[in-house]
């Protein structure tokens, strides 16, 4: 069978880095583009990020296009270095990569590929959704011509981890994600609801400084600033919650995850903004129910074979 191809949009971040590695060394995936987004850190540094991390897995083949730099709507609320670092990969400061981004944009990008490709590209977007919103915006097509998209972001039943209400991808840019659910094409949402049930514990997480490999090596250097985040800011925690690779893992072993289907709403106003509302019953999808009728149904995880998931990503890193 052969690989699947897969354009990564992407803000790397501690969690992105494992996750594009972890695709980098799964055959039943081909790694086509990376496209870059605001999120973890601005875009800028998301694309050197982007780069820096293809040269440590010695795939400076891939391309790499630099996305937007803010929402569809207001600015961007600003990074994160308190979760991954002030260059986003846990403070081990890096040199400036030999490569260079590609002159397309990441909207022009993923258009042109899925375009190109009818029914062969899927997006994984493990950042905010505004390039996925401004390319389906730009070119409505894609929404027909893409495979499938499959997402890192919200939380249908948990509570957020960026609010009270919001995981931090959807809350980074709502609008975007209300348009992403809407659009009539295939969409699997792994959120906070499986990803705060799957943990690399201590235990786990030395095992990257045991494999004799750059990509693990790396993944061993930045990983004690991220797991000190979550180590401090969730009492009892020990090790790290595995967001980005949980949409990877889908990808390659969709039976780790049990799947539901509901239209979804995003909501943009108030204390809830960024909170993704599934309607669960055909009585809220009625037309009564404006916001969620005739919206499509969107595949929602909602439980993980947990210990299978860490394995398999550790495995693929050996």
């Amino acid at each position: 069978m052969p690989s699947r191809k897969i354009i990564i949009d992407t803000d790397p971040g501690v969690d992105d880095a494992m996750a594009i590695f972890f695709a980098l060394r799964s055959p039943e995936l081909d790694v086509i583009g990376l496209t870059t987004i605001f999120g973890n850190v601005e875009t800028e540094l998301a694309t050197t990020n982007a780069l820096r991390l293809l040269e440590i897995a010695e795939r400076i083949d891939i391309p790499v296009a630099h996305g937007a730099e803010r929402p569809l709507v207001g600015p961007f609320k600003g990074s994160v270095p308190f979760v991954h670092g002030d260059d986003g990969q846990g403070n081990v400061h890096l040199p400036l990569p030999t490569n260079q981004r590609i002159h397309t944009t990441a909207v022009q990008f993923i258009i042109d590929q899925i375009m190109a490709a009818p029914g062969e590209i899927t997006l994984v977007p493990i950042g905010p959704l505004t390039n996925i919103a401004q390319a389906l915006r730009r070119e409505p097509r894609i929404a027909t011509h893409v495979k499938e998209v499959v997402l890192m972001g919200g939380n249908a039943f948990c509570p957020g981890n960026a609010s009270p209400a919001a995981e931090a991808n959807i809350l980074n840019d709502p609008e975007a994600a209300d348009t992403v659910f809407g659009a009539p094409w295939p969409v699997t949402m792994v959120g906070l609801d499986v990803t705060h049930k799957v943990n690399m514990t201590p235990e786990h997480l030395a095992r990257y400084s045991q494999i004799n490999n750059p990509m693990a090596q790396h993944i061993a250097r930045i990983v004690p600033f991220y797991r000190q985040y979550f180590e401090t800011d969730f009492s009892g925690m020990r090790g790290i919650y595995v967001h980005d690779s949980s949409a990877i893992a889908y990808l390659i072993d969709p039976t780790l995850f049990r799947v539901e289907r509901w239209p979804l709403r995003v909501e943009t106003r108030g204390i809830s903004r960024g909170k993704t509302w599934p309607a669960v019953s055909n009585r809220e999808t009625s037309a009564h129910f404006v916001p969620w009728h005739n919206r499509p149904l969107v595949n929602v995880c909602v439980e993980v074979d947990s210990a299978r998931l860490t394995a398999l990503e550790l495995s693929r890193m050996a």
